[in-house]
């Protein structure tokens, strides 16, 4: 396990090209950062077309494309969405077949008996006319026992090799229901693009348990990525007081939440039983304090060949981009701190085709910023 390292941090404003550029110098890289779009309310999720569009999401249960440099009107035949605290829409993820089914998922608090729980939807992106719209959106995974709590929605997707969808959900603020294999809350879940349960799922046979869990004890994941380094699904989740964690969740593995932790209860207060107990999976990686992660990307583009293979994830609290520094084994070896309080709380981050980097601030008035070389 690694603890937090701090390998480079110093990212210093060099330069302003323009109202909406900026470059920035870092590891003998300069970078340009432009803002391609702004006006967004609390963007949540972004995900790329084949032919280089993308998708944004909206907390407040807009969906938007952005395409050549401009955001299209929200879309038509988006799911209802219960927008409260830190629910709304969530993560929008593309079908590795859209080409030829058009398919997009979405995942969403969802509004329902006893207040609100995550759940994940489908619907086919029609792009004919002006305005593209979604048609036959339904539903194919809700989560068990919605509550009226505001926070711990989870929500990423991640589609695996084998065409299974991981997705995640947070306990909700009710730890213990992390520990629950009969309960969605706090799990990594897996299902088919159908919302079926595929037979090797590890909880799928088993008595009393929810059969599209993958894995528990997990607090508030909200980034996810599968990695062709290690060809495993990795996850970031959120701790309290400390203890943000990366993990390569494993199949019926327990992740520890709420009996072992790196940090505190926001009250100071120990967590559990400490950092370590028996039947409880190590972190990969983690902070105290700290930075509240969110969305995670691996880095397989060509124009940052020096971040090969890297994690690049944003952080909230912190408002900054980490890269994390991986071994030739797929091991994280060190950190560095990008574009530290320069764009505010940073949602998302993905790698776009060309090989840039775009981020998402969850503001009010949400940007779209694009990284590129500056050289």
């Amino acid at each position: 396990m690694q603890k937090t390292f701090l390998a480079a941090a110093a990212f210093l404003a060099a330069a302003s090209t323009g109202a909406s550029a900026q470059l920035f110098e870092a590891g003998g890289l300069t970078l340009r950062a432009q803002v391609l779009a702004e006006g967004l309310d609390h963007p949540w999720g972004l995900d790329f077309l084949p032919d280089g569009a993308a998708l944004v999401t909206e907390r407040s249960g807009r969906l938007r494309l952005f395409t050549d440099g401009s955001l299209s009107a929200p879309l038509a035949g988006v799911p209802e969405v219960a927008n409260f605290g830190q629910g709304g829409l969530l993560d929008v993820r593309v079908s590795p077949d859209f080409e030829t089914n058009s398919t997009i998922f979405l995942s969403y608090s969802q509004p329902g008996s006893g207040g609100a729980g995550t759940a994940i939807a489908r619907a086919e992106l029609v792009r004919e006319g002006e305005t593209p719209t979604l048609k036959a959106a339904q539903t194919i995974f809700s989560m068990s026992r919605k509550t009226g709590a505001g926070q711990h929605f989870g929500s990423r997707i991640v589609f695996a090799p084998d065409g299974t969808l991981f997705f995640t959900i947070g306990e909700r603020g009710e730890p213990d229901r992390a520990q629950d294999p009969g309960d969605h809350a706090g799990s990594v879940l897996r299902i088919l693009p159908d919302g079926g349960v595929p037979e090797d799922n590890p909880f799928a046979d088993q008595e009393g348990a929810a059969p599209e869990i993958w894995s528990v004890g997990h607090r508030n994941p909200q980034g996810a990525v599968w990695d062709p380094v290690t060809d495993a699904l990795w996850i970031v989740e959120h701790g309290a007081r400390g203890g943000d964690e990366v993990n390569r969740p494993e199949a019926g593995r327990n992740y520890g939440w709420p009996v072992i932790s790196y940090g505190r209860h926001y009250s100071g207060m120990k967590i559990g039983r400490g950092t370590q107990a028996p039947g409880y999976e190590q972190p990969e990686y983690y902070w105290d304090p700290s930075i509240a992660p969110s969305g995670m990307a691996v880095y397989t583009g060509s124009m940052f060949p020096e971040w090969q293979g890297d994690f690049l994830l944003g952080a909230l609290r912190s408002q900054l981009v980490a890269r994390l520094d991986r071994d030739g084994e797929g091991n994280i070896a060190g950190e560095e701190h990008l574009f530290e309080g320069a764009f505010g709380r940073i949602r998302d981050v993905d790698v776009a085709p060309d090989g840039s980097v775009w981020l998402l601030t969850d503001e009010d008035n949400g940007q779209i910023i694009r990284i590129s070389r500056a050289d």
